[in-house]
């Protein structure tokens, strides 16, 4: 998007794979480079004077943001910081964060008390930077409809036509992850209006699973029922299997589930559609346009 509108854009990536090749194919000047060496960063960074960071979920992800946010007060021309955070973060005040554990359990729908290592690592990542003055924008993300938990752990039964999630009957307004880039655009293509404020997003509507279904069913073209399942051995059956090798993701993507199937993940907002001019693209929408569900589809 950055690209089309004409501006200047380098990406900073892990690998130099056909990823990359297809980010210099459309215009972008690529650094290969690791985020948790200062001196990679700080070469990366030389000329730029706009940041968007991300980075994969990831024990050192508070590493990675602190050095970001190091290398960028040395270069000191930066105009504008754009931290892609997560939506928990409009609700992770230090007050609720330091309650005592039965008044957190209650706050949090039941099922935890703690918040993920993930979570706790976006906290301080907005912490260190609040500290560090930079002119940031924190952009706090609702669970994309891309989450591992809508899309690829759910495939399986979705091939026989059922959606099992540990949801129950809970309604979620998760966010199409190309609402977040268009926004994250704006805000870098003209800072000026969006310095040192945070936006908490979601998708346009609360919805349960059995409306979910709906949307997989019309994605897909094929009848899908939701099935609710537990959410300890959904857990089990689906992310521990599939993620053994990677705790740290792992556990917070258990940390949701039960987020999400004890009822602590609620509300919409309408910030998207204000800053956007137009309401946030539908669940429907995102997932006919993601690759894994399309495949299915076809299949």
């Amino acid at each position: 998007m950055l690209l089309e509108q004409g501006h200047l854009v380098r990406a900073f990536v892990r690998q130099d794979d056909e990823r990359a090749d297809a980010l210099r194919q459309a215009g972008a000047g690529v650094f290969v480079g690791d985020l948790l060496n200062i001196a990679d960063v700080t070469a990366a960074l030389k000329g730029c004077r706009r940041i968007y960071f991300s980075m994969s979920l990831s024990p050192y992800y508070t590493d990675a943001v602190s050095l970001m946010a190091a290398a960028a007060r040395a270069q000191g021309d930066i105009e504008v910081f754009v931290n892609i955070s997560e939506y928990e973060q409009s609700f992770m005040t230090f007050e609720k964060m330091t309650a005592p554990e039965e008044e957190r359990r209650a706050w949090l729908g039941g099922l935890i008390t703690q918040w993920s290592p993930q979570q706790r690592a976006h906290w301080v990542a907005e912490q260190v930077l609040d500290w560090s003055s930079l002119p940031t924008v924190n952009v706090r993300a609702a669970m994309f409809v891309e989450n591992p938990l809508m899309t690829w752990l759910a495939l399986g039964p979705l091939s026989d036509g059922e959606l099992r999630l540990p949801f129950g009957h809970h309604r979620l307004a998760p966010i199409a992850g190309y609402d977040v880039a268009e926004l994250c655009v704006k805000i870098l293509a003209d800072p000026a209006e969006h310095i040192s404020k945070s936006y908490d997003l979601t998708g346009p509507e609360l919805k349960d699973m059995h409306g979910s279904a709906q949307d997989y069913a019309a994605a897909l073209g094929r009848k899908v029922t939701y099935i609710p399942e537990d959410v300890e051995t959904w857990n089990e059956t689906y992310v521990d299997s599939a993620l053994a090798a990677f705790p740290h993701i792992a556990e917070h993507l258990k940390t949701l589930t039960r987020l999400m199937g004890g009822g602590g993940y609620r509300g919409v907002t309408d910030q998207l559609e204000t800053l956007l001019g137009r309401p946030p693209k539908t669940v429907r929408w995102a997932l006919e346009n993601h690759p894994r569900i399309q495949k299915l589809a076809s299949a």
